[in-house]
């Protein structure tokens, strides 16, 4: 089913996406659905392709799902679902990541406000990470949004 080429660019990918959050499985589930030629597979597919266990495969699937990196569909007469990446929806995913940066950036400002004048040079370089996130955000989303407009 996978080419040697394939199954490198497998594991590539799914180490990338490793250090982005995804677990092992989840990662590499992920990455098949974005390199293999055939857009929709099977969970036994899945399972084969990846040699994972039947309960990995299933953790796997039900994270992206519930990150919405993933869909299924079904076909008529066949109770299996067909499993493909999301890749259309790549700008909205992109834009919840940079909106979810916002929590990290109230947090920090709470920190800051709760923070003593005793370590001003810290309390400064706290400013200026939450003031360069803040630009950060905004001008990510204006990027996103005016992309191929």
């Amino acid at each position: 089913m996978l080419s040697e080429k394939q199954k490198d660019l497998i594991e590539s990918f799914g180490v990338i996406q490793e250090q982005m959050g995804l677990t092992p499985a989840a990662a590499r589930v992920n990455a098949l659905l974005t390199i293999s030629e055939e857009l929709h597979l099977s969970f036994d597919q899945i399972k084969e392709a990846l040699h994972l266990s039947k309960s990995a495969t299933s953790n796997a699937i039900n994270m992206l799902l519930t990150l919405n990196r993933i869909g299924y569909k079904t076909k008529p007469g066949d109770r299996k679902r067909y499993f493909y990446s999301k890749l259309d929806q790549w700008k909205e995913l992109f834009k919840k990541d940079m909106q979810g940066l916002n929590h990290y950036r109230d947090i920090l400002s709470e920190i800051i406000k709760n923070r003593s004048t005793k370590n001003e040079d810290f309390n400064n370089q706290l400013k200026d990470l939450n003031e360069f996130m803040e630009y950060f955000i905004r001008e990510s989303i204006k990027l996103i949004d005016n992309w191929k407009k």
